[in-house]
C-alpha cells in the first residue's frame, strides 16, 4: 500500500520509517523494594537530599536515553500521540446509536463453560425485558454489598470509594418505570456499572485516590460530570458510585493507604493491579458487568489481567475527559473493563461518542464493531474483512516469566489452529529505553501537575521527587524516542496491514502482598512495577489501542508448584492476561479479535470464589417491584 494513501486517512499519521537497528539489551539495575515505616523516611530523604534523589533517578534507568542519543537526536520530538482517523461513510454521524448486538453473532462461548460464565450487559437487558428482573431489584440487592457507612460496611465495599444510595435508587426506579412502560432506552438501560475516582460525577467528590478534593470546577451544560459518564447516564445505566484507585494512578499494584486496598478476588494475598483497582475488583467479583477506568501506563489492562477480566485501552484521545482535564495528556486515556467482549464493545460504543470539540468521528455501534465483514478504517485503507495476522515480537515476549510465556504461546497456537490466524515475527527497537522514556514522561508530567505534596502518600512523594529531577534535555530525548517508535510502528503496519501485535499483558504473574505493613504505609517496588508495565507502556507512549484478555492462571507463591501453570482445582490461583495491540483507531479489529480470543479464554477461565450471583439475589426482590 502506498504510504501516502494511508496518511490521507488520518490526521498526523507517522511516516513509515524503520527505527534504529539496535539489538535488545536489558541491563537495568535492580531497585530495592521499600515498605513499612522505612518508606516514610525514604520519602523525606528523596524530597530533601538532592544527590540521593539524582542517584536513584539514574539507577531507575532514566539516564539511559543519553546512551542512545546518536540514534535518536535527529528525530523531531513528539509530545502527544494524537493520531486521528478521518470520518468515513461507514461510521454513522447523524443517526441515534443502536446498541443492539448483531444477530449473526454465535452464542457467547462462556455458555459452554459454566465455570467461566459471567452476566453480560445483554443478560441484564433481556431479563428486564422479560419481566423476570427489575433494575430497582438489582440496585437493592447491590447496595448492601457495597455500602461504606461506618458500622454498616458491606462485604464488597472495599472496592468502592463512594456510593450515593439516593442517586442510585432514583436511577434504578426511573429505569424500572421505563421497562414497565415498554420504553427502554436500549441495551444498557438499567445495567449496573461504576466509574473510577478519576471521573467527575455530579453529587460525588473526586479525590483521585488521595485525601484532597479535586472535584471538577469546569461546567458544561450546567454540570461537571465527565462527558462519557453523561453518555452512560443517557443510555440509562445505574451508576453505583465511584471506585478505588491508586493515588493519582502513579503505580500499578492497586495499593491505597488513604481509602482502602481491594484484595484480588482470586487470592487475597495478591493485589488487583492498578491503578484502576476498584474497577478490576468490582467486575471480577461479578457485581457489575463493566466499569470505567483510565490508562496512562496499563491502568486498565493490568487490573484486567490480574483479575481475569477484559480491558480496552482505546486510541489516544478517543474518549473525552471534558469538561475536566486529562491529567496526563501525553500518555493517558479513558477506557472500560468488562466481564465479556460483547459488554466491552457495547460500553465502548457509548463512551466513544465524541465530545463536540473532539476531532474523532463517532465510534460505530456494536453491530459494526463486531462484524468482520465491515471495514474498520476509512474505506480507502481497509480490506472488506479484518485480516488475521498476528505480529510476534519473540525477543520481547521472552522477558516474561516461563509460565506467562507458555500460557501466551499456547493461546496464540490455539488462535492459529482453530481460528485461521497467521503469525509473523516482528522486531521493535529500543524497548527498554522506550519503557524508561514512558515512565520519565509520566512522572515529569505529574511533578508539574502536583507541586504541593505534603499530604500525599510516601510512595507518591517518592515518584514525584523523581519527576522533579528530570532535566529538560532528557525529557526532550524521551519525546524524540517516541517519534522513532511511532514511525517504526507505522513501518510495521505498512509492511503488514491489519496486523495485531501480541504480547503478555504483564511479564509477571500477579503482584503478591509481601507484608501487612503495605496496607498502612504503602509499598515502593520499582522492579515489580517495571515487570507489570513491561508491555503495556508501548500503547500509552505511542497512542495505540490495546486489549487485555484472560489467558489462564499460575500457582501462587507459597503453594506446591508455585510459578507453574495452575490447574482447575488450584485454590488462590493467580490470573494472567494476554494482550493484543492494534494500529491507531482499530479498536474494531481488536474487539473482533477479542471475540475469537474469548472462545480460547473461556476454556481456561474460572470465576473467583467470591463471585456474587447478583441475578439470583435480585430475582426475589423483582416480584415486589414489578
Amino acid at each position: 500500500m502506498d504510504p501516502s494513501s494511508r496518511k490521507r486517512g488520518y490526521v498526523n499519521y507517522p511516516e513509515p520509517l524503520k527505527g534504529p537497528d539496535v539489538p535488545y539489551q536489558d541491563d537495568r539495575k535492580s531497585n530495592p523494594a521499600i515498605r513499612g515505616w522505612i518508606l516514610v523516611i525514604c520519602a523525606y530523604i528523596m524530597e530533601y537530599v538532592g544527590f540521593i534523589r539524582r542517584t536513584v533517578w539514574k539507577n531507575a534507568g532514566f539516564a539511559t536515553l543519553r546512551n542512545i542519543r546518536p540514534q535518536i537526536e535527529d528525530y523531531e520530538p513528539f509530545f502527544e500521540p494524537a493520531i486521528v482517523p478521518l470520518p468515513d461513510a461507514v461510521e454513522p454521524t447523524d443517526k441515534p446509536l443502536d446498541l443492539t448486538l448483531p444477530s449473526s453473532l454465535p452464542p457467547p462461548p462462556a455458555e459452554r463453560y459454566p465455570a467461566s460464565r459471567y452476566y453480560s450487559s445483554n443478560d441484564y437487558h433481556e431479563l428486564y425485558l422479560s419481566g423476570k428482573l427489575t433494575p430497582t431489584a438489582v440496585a437493592e440487592a447491590l447496595l448492601p454489598l457495597i455500602r461504606r457507612n461506618q458500622g454498616q460496611k458491606g462485604p464488597y465495599s472495599i472496592g468502592w470509594f463512594d456510593t450515593k444510595e439516593d442517586l442510585v435508587l432514583r436511577a434504578a426506579e426511573a429505569s424500572t418505570l421505563r421497562y414497565r412502560k415498554k420504553q427502554s432506552l436500549g441495551p444498557l438501560d438499567g445495567v449496573p456499572t461504576a466509574v473510577k475516582d478519576e471521573y467527575d460525577m455530579e453529587g460525588y467528590m473526586s479525590c483521585l485516590g488521595s485525601v484532597n478534593d479535586y472535584t471538577g470546577s469546569f461546567l458544561e451544560d450546567g454540570t461537571y460530570t465527565t462527558w462519557c459518564v453523561r453518555k452512560l447516564e443517557e443510555a440509562g445505566c445505574i451508576i453505583l458510585g465511584k471506585l478505588h484507585m491508586v493515588e493519582f494512578g502513579l503505580d500499578t499494584p492497586g495499593n491505597n493507604i488513604n481509602h482502602g486496598t481491594p484484595p484480588n478476588p482470586y487470592n487475597e494475598r495478591y493485589y488487583t493491579g492498578g491503578s484502576s483497582s476498584g474497577a478490576g475488583y468490582a467486575v471480577a467479583s461479578g457485581l457489575i458487568p463493566f466499569a470505567l477506568g483510565s490508562d496512562g501506563g496499563g491502568s486498565v489492562r493490568i487490573p484486567a489481567s490480574f483479575c481475569s477480566v477484559y480491558g480496552l485501552k482505546p486510541t489516544h484521545g478517543r474518549i473525552s475527559f471534558k469538561p475536566g482535564q486529562n491529567h496526563c495528556i501525553t500518555c493517558a486515556c479513558l477506557g472500560p473493563l468488562a466481564a465479556d467482549v460483547r459488554t466491552l464493545a457495547t460500553a465502548y460504543s457509548v463512551i466513544g461518542q465524541p465530545h463536540p470539540t473532539s476531532a474523532f468521528p463517532p465510534v460505530p455501534p456494536p453491530s459494526v464493531l463486531l462484524d468482520r465483514q465491515r471495514p474498520t478504517l476509512p474505506s480507502s485503507l481497509s480490506a472488506p474483512s479484518s485480516p488475521r495476522v498476528l505480529g510476534i515480537p519473540n525477543v520481547w515476549i521472552a522477558q516474561a516469566v516461563p509460565a506467562v510465556q507458555e500460557l501466551c504461546n499456547t493461546f496464540i497456537e490455539s488462535l492459529v489452529r482453530d481460528h485461521g490466524y497467521t503469525t509473523v515475527p516482528i522486531e521493535i527497537p529500543l524497548l527498554v529505553e522506550g519503557q524508561n522514556a514512558h515512565a520519565l514522561t509520566v512522572l515529569t508530567d505529574a511533578a508539574t501537575l502536583l507541586p504541593e505534596y505534603g499530604n500525599l502518600t510516601p510512595t507518591t512523594r517518592i515518584l514525584l521527587s523523581l519527576g522533579r529531577t528530570t532535566p529538560a534535555t532528557d525529557y526532550l530525548l524521551a519525546q524524540k524516542l517516541r517519534r522513532a517508535l511511532v514511525q517504526h510502528l507505522s513501518y510495521l503496519w505498512h509492511k503488514h496491514p491489519g496486523m495485531i501485535i501480541m504480547t503478555p499483558t504483564t511479564s509477571c504473574a500477579g503482584w503478591p502482598v509481601r507484608s501487612p505493613s503495605e496496607y498502612s504505609y504503602g509499598v515502593s517496588d520499582g522492579d515489580t512495577t517495571i515487570r507489570s508495565m513491561e508491555y503495556v507502556w508501548l500503547a500509552n507512549f505511542c497512542g495505540l489501542p490495546s486489549i487485555s484478555i484472560p489467558a489462564g492462571y499460575v500457582v501462587p507463591e507459597g503453594q506446591p508448584g508455585a510459578g507453574n501453570i495452575a490447574g482447575a482445582n488450584v485454590s488462590g490461583k493467580v490470573p494472567v492476561g494476554i494482550m493484543a495491540t492494534g494500529e491507531w483507531a482499530t479498536e474494531a479489529d481488536l474487539l473482533r479479535f477479542g471475540m475469537d480470543a474469548e472462545s480460547v479464554s473461556a476454556e481456561r477461565r474460572a470465576r473467583p470464589s467470591i463471585w456474587y450471583d447478583v441475578v439470583a439475589s435480585a430475582k426475589p426482590k423483582s416480584a415486589i417491584t414489578i
